[in-house]
């Protein structure tokens, strides 16, 4: 039950507040002098404080009420105080409201305000304790995550970003297949570096490999290798990521853009860790832990006819769910700051504007921005018009708010090197979509 101190040297005003509040399930504690207050304010769980303005030393300035308050708020910063005032107190009482006392009744009181108010306080203080509760409890998750696992400098505030790397950490251990879905600028890779970082072959290789990136001929012989004279231009021998990654890791980015020849060879190096060159008839052995990567969503490419559902099955151990950054509000100003360069830091508007926005690119879009308003802002602070956001359009007119436009176009172009198949990927659009826009932008596709 909660417990309400009276500091009050009237018994009448005591007994009365007992009457009042034990009707209403709420322990009153009682103290006739401000020592005796203070005292029990030490000793006891008291959760709000009603006090005199007047004690027995003084009947006429009320200085001792002052002090008592004063005293309270240096012991008990955060404890709500309402003082009991007779009108020739009222000024020092306005006062003392100012100072942060949460509000002051004159004698005689009325018994509804009174409870009015006090129920409200109570139930404030009960979701500020649940709340404190709350956040002592994610920092000794957090600190637990950071002191057990090696999550790869990730930055991240937001509880959902949390459960998913406690999430990676977990399965990490497990030597089994892990898919990592999520739209494109979400941290897929991040989170697969995460989850070989915290495994049992953490200490081998880990080889990445952009399946959206390269030609469809090509493919093969990226994952298997090839000999001289299997495809024109191979004038000697090359290994594939699958004897690069022996030991160690091999993630496959854009697993939903992997030929249909490639998924036929790709589940029997699953089932068997055995594979040949392209060119080769020579069998060879692997051990590798394959994690997968997809912004697509592989069920309707599987009723397409377009991804197999066995390998689906082959890839998919466990599925780490990755939210966008709009569903995770609470890592949006972390990164932000994490993006800027050592000097710069973010305005107040700025953060306003970066907590409203859509961030149809998720965290890539985010770092983009950020670099380009570091270089923009003319001092050390970064405002709202140095981000250069535009405002998402309404979906009732039919825009396409995650249309990307110019500046996140020529920032995915420089980000991938000129190479429009991984910038394409960046942006969420296929190469040709990518072709229209560079056209219509009159951005040359060099």
């Amino acid at each position: 039950m909660p417990a309400i101190l009276v500091i009050d040297d009237n018994p009448a005003v005591a007994t009365a507040l007992e009457m009042l509040f034990s009707l209403h399930d709420i322990d009153v504690v009682h103290a006739d002098s401000p020592r005796q207050g203070l005292q029990r304010l030490r000793d006891d769980g008291i959760e709000l404080v009603i006090q005199d303005m007047n004690f027995e030393a003084d009947t006429t300035s009320g200085e001792e009420g002052v002090a008592l308050f004063h005293q309270i708020r240096s012991e008990h910063p955060d404890l709500p105080v309402i003082l009991l005032t007779a009108w020739t107190h009222l000024e020092s009482a306005i006062d003392l409201v100012k100072a942060g006392a949460v509000d002051y009744l004159a004698k005689p009181w009325d018994d509804r305000k009174l409870l009015a108010t006090v129920n409200n306080l109570l139930e404030l203080a009960q979701a500020q304790r649940e709340l404190a509760q709350e956040r002592a409890g994610e920092r000794r998750r957090r600190g637990a995550l950071l002191r057990d696992f090696d999550l790869r400098g990730l930055v991240f505030a937001d509880n959902a970003s949390e459960n998913m790397l406690a999430l990676a950490c977990q399965v990490a251990r497990a030597d089994i297949p892990v898919l990592i879905t999520g739209p494109n600028g979400t941290g897929k890779e991040k989170y697969a570096e995460i989850v070989h970082a915290n495994s049992g072959v953490r200490n081998g290789p880990f080889i990445a490999l952009n399946c959206g990136a390269l030609p469809a001929d090509l493919i093969e012989a990226e994952l298997f290798g090839a000999e001289p004279g299997a495809y024109t231009g191979a004038n000697k021998a090359r290994e594939g990521k699958f004897e690069a990654a022996h030991g160690g890791t091999l993630f496959l980015d854009e697993i939903g853009t992997l030929p249909l020849a490639g998924q036929v060879k790709l589940l029997r190096v699953l089932e068997t860790s055995r594979f040949q060159r392209l060119g080769s008839n020579q069998e060879r052995t692997v051990k590798v832990r394959i994690i997968s990567a997809t912004n697509a969503n592989l069920a309707g490419l599987i009723a397409e006819g377009t991804f197999r559902e066995d390998l689906f099955y082959r890839l998919n151990g466990i599925e780490l769910r990755l939210p966008p950054l709009a569903q995770r509000q609470r890592d949006i100003l972390p990164l932000a700051r994490h993006f800027l360069p050592a000097g710069k830091r973010l305005g107040d508007d700025a953060e306003r504007t970066l907590l409203r926005h859509a961030w149809p690119g998720n965290v890539r879009e985010l770092r983009n921005v950020m670099q380009r308003a570091a270089l923009l802002a003319r001092g050390d602070v970064v405002s709202a018009a140095d981000l250069n956001l535009q405002p998402a359009m309404s979906t009732a007119s039919g825009a396409n708010s995650d249309e990307p436009d110019r500046a996140m176009i020529e920032a995915a172009l420089e980000h991938n090197g000129g190479v429009l198949a991984q910038a394409a990927a960046e942006l969420g659009l296929s190469r040709q979509a990518l072709y229209r826009r560079l056209d219509r932008h009159g951005i040359k596709r060099d």
